[in-house]
């Protein structure tokens, strides 16, 4: 009884995994409402709360930009105030009484405009600094956004792998069972060993143990694609993608110059080393002076012979400012712009030659994968071909069941490689477009 409801378990399970949805990657026809790679991308890219933040960061750094340059305009107040004095300094002449000099009650409103007049430049580096900082958030967000579709890429074609790696063991659990209804047969007409069926039957275990796997990892994929791109939780994916490709052989010295001027990192590092010499440039203008003027008009009281009276007034200046001695602060703060830029530019060099090597490396991947591909496509004909001898010689009783349980095995490990080496270039190809910069969101 065990045994008839092991298979009769193994028979329903096979038929599930043959009934198993396929995605629309792997359908002749395009699926309306399929979920298509650049769909996906551009949900996560609308749900991400990541993205949103690197635009609110984008947003704060032109903040910044508008703030640095406010020290090219006046800055430009306006005062009142009241203020009470008693005594105050009084003086008698003869007959005329006491002679206030100055009221009890002071009044003084004015408005008074300040401003730099001579900085040697220190604003002009304020303001590019500000700008080189709004550059690299958005070559941050745009790096964000990258990762983002890249996680996007991995999940959409993982899934498609999925499915079809599921497809391919329903098969072979199809053609297991098959076996071992032959094996049963034989064994009940005395031709065959229980050995044969329990061989079958340990396959098909094992090919059930391997689909358990799959459909695991599947709802893990399916779980985070949910996530990044929005979908509602539980809601069929039926993804539109296809693992058919022609192999091509890219440019390397055209993939590598593409790398060194469109990829982001090096953009952002580039953007910090330009960053750290302004701050630089900065730093060794600490020492310099600055001249500011101002000019403010008012009215106030206290002014000789009607000390009570409310009279406009006008004052102007001009200051400088030399700084002599700041306990050594600007001397260190120097020192630290350029330690600070001279490991910026190695952070630099450091990403160019990266890019480099991550482009050698791909490619390397890339010719690997199609080559792959080519030898995969004739396992996979010689192990089809032996699969339909194998059943034959096993239904006219020329083949044993361990001959076919191997030949169906191997078939299904064919297809597997197969259909690995097919993943690999295209997630490769990919990783190349990640490499050089190429947008592919």
């Amino acid at each position: 009884m065990r045994k008839r409801g092991t298979r009769t378990a193994a028979v329903a399970i096979a038929a599930l995994m043959v009934a198993w949805p396929l995605p629309a990657a792997v359908a002749k026809e395009p699926q309306p409402g399929a979920l298509t790679l650049e769909k996906a991308i551009e949900l996560a890219g609308q749900n991400n709360p990541a993205l949103k933040a690197g635009a609110e960061e984008l947003r704060a750094a032109d903040a910044r930009v508008t703030q640095s340059r406010s020290g090219w305009f006046p800055q430009i107040t306006a005062t009142a105030g009241y203020t009470r004095l008693d005594p105050v300094s009084e003086m008698s002449f003869g007959g005329l009484g006491m002679i206030k000099f100055m009221p009890n009650d002071n009044y003084d409103t004015k408005v008074t405009a300040r401003g730099t007049l001579l900085d040697f430049g220190t604003r002009g580096k304020t303001v590019d600094l500000a700008l080189s900082g709004k550059k690299a958030a958005e070559h941050s967000l745009q790096l964000s956004h990258r990762e983002l579709s890249w996680q996007t890429v991995q999940l959409f074609y993982g899934i498609l792998f999925l499915h079809e790696s599921i497809k391919v063991e329903a098969e072979e659990i199809t053609a297991l069972n098959k076996a071992l209804d032959f094996a049963t047969k034989r064994y009940q007409a005395g031709s065959a060993t229980r050995f044969d069926r329990l061989s079958a039957e340990v396959r098909i275990a094992a090919a059930q143990r391997r689909m358990l796997d799959l459909q695991h990892e599947l709802l893990r994929n399916e779980v985070t694609l949910r996530r990044l791109t929005g979908l509602k939780d539980h809601e069929p994916i039926a993804l539109q993608g296809s693992f058919g490709i022609t192999p091509t052989s890219p440019s390397e010295s055209g993939a590598r110059e593409q790398a060194q001027q469109q990829r982001l990192e090096l953009k952002l590092s580039r953007e910090s080393e330009t960053a750290a010499s302004v701050r630089r440039a900065l730093a060794m203008k600490k020492g310099l002076p600055v001249v500011t003027g101002s000019v403010s008009w008012g009215v106030m009281n206290g002014f000789q012979p009607n000390i009570d009276a409310m009279r406009g007034n006008l004052a102007a200046g001009v200051h400088l400012e030399l700084p002599l001695f700041t306990g050594f602060r600007t001397s260190g703060e120097q020192q630290e712009a350029t330690a600070l830029l001279r490991a910026a530019t190695l952070r630099r060099v450091d990403a160019e030659e990266q890019a480099t090597a991550d482009v050698e490396e791909i490619l390397h991947g890339l010719g690997t994968a199609s080559e792959k591909i080519k030898t995969t496509d004739a396992e996979v004909k010689q192990a089809r071909l032996a699969a339909e001898h194998a059943r034959a010689r096993y239904e006219n009783g020329m083949a044993t069941t361990l001959d076919l349980l191997n030949t169906e095995a191997s078939l299904s490990q064919a297809e597997l490689a197969q259909l690995q080496a097919k993943y690999e270039y295209i997630m490769n190809s990919y990783t190349l477009k990640r490499v050089t910069g190429e947008v592919f969101w």
